[in-house]
């Protein structure tokens, strides 16, 4: 009876071990078998996230291609209007009214991520802190010159994102306190990119911009915001104002390979993992 025992036991593990083995299989089949393309337009400020998020997914599902472009936030919700993306990155909820721009009917937003944005200079300029009303100053064009905010006397550049810029809008409400960009004749510059404007601060002397955090780095400085440096942990702590959620929108609620791409984005491998090191800010992190 013990033998038998013994024997039933055995074949009820090894029957176990046959049924895990086929689920995993199927599992793997069923990871095979998603498959499509996946269009993604708008944001610079999200495209670095994008990429990454593209690259790490594309290993998970072969059969799927990721293709992504960023020309600024308005056009996401045009392409996915138009019909040419799936998804368009917005650093606004584009499917809400918000100042300057309508809602997209139709359209349903996803939150991806928190971005952070700094205002940043060129590297010869001498000043570390800029108030809300400095900054309203030098962009509605009454402060031109650094002596006037405690630097050199030097005439200040300009640089701001063109209309339709997420970073624009968010920086205008945040640091401007919703205050003007005023378009000047004189040491004024528009750009279409994250990439271009940390280019243009970094190679224009005693100029001025903002970015978002992940495209800061050693070739342009990053001034303190009201005495509070744009720093991850400072946004987490409600010490540092500067900052947005960034949206997927999609054209009605998502299905298949797209669907798994915006639920990857979401997942807390990928929210504590890639996106962390890249200086954006979990989803979950906000209170």
């Amino acid at each position: 009876m013990k033998k038998l025992k013994i024997a039933s036991l055995a074949i009820l593990a090894s029957l176990f071990l046959v049924s895990s083995a086929f689920g995993g299989a199927s599992t793997a089949l069923a990871k095979e078998d998603l498959k499509g393309k996946v269009t993604i337009n708008g944001s610079t400020a999200l495209l670095p996230m994008t990429l990454q998020a593209a690259k790490e997914f594309q290993k998970l599902h072969p059969k799927v291609k990721v293709a992504a472009s960023g020309k600024g936030s308005i056009t996401g919700p045009q392409a996915v209007k138009k019909g040419i993306a799936e998804i368009g990155a917005c650093d606004w909820d584009a499917s809400v009214d918000v100042p300057g721009f309508k809602a997209f009917e139709g359209q349903v937003a996803h939150k991806v991520a928190v971005i952070p944005f700094a205002t940043i200079v060129n590297k010869n300029v001498k000043v570390d802190n800029l108030t809300t009303e400095q900054l309203k100053g030098i962009y509605s064009g009454k402060i031109t010159n650094w002596k006037e905010v405690g630097g050199d006397n030097a005439d200040i550049v300009v640089i701001t994102r063109s209309f339709g810029s997420g970073t624009r809008v968010n920086y205008q409400l945040k640091a401007l306190d919703g205050g003007d960009i005023t378009k000047k004749k004189d040491n004024y510059k528009e750009v279409g990119s994250s990439g271009d404007m940390k280019t243009a601060v970094a190679t224009t002397p005693n100029a001025i911009g903002y970015i978002d955090l992940v495209y800061v780095n050693s070739d342009v400085k990053a001034v303190k915001f009201n005495g509070v440096e744009a720093t991850t942990d400072n946004v987490i702590k409600g010490k540092y104002p500067v900052w947005a959620y960034g949206y997927y929108m999609t054209k009605g609620q998502p299905t298949g390979a797209t669907k798994a791409f915006i639920e990857y984005i979401q997942s807390a491998k990928f929210q504590q993992g890639s996106l962390k090191k890249l200086k954006f800010i979990p989803i979950s992190a906000m209170k």
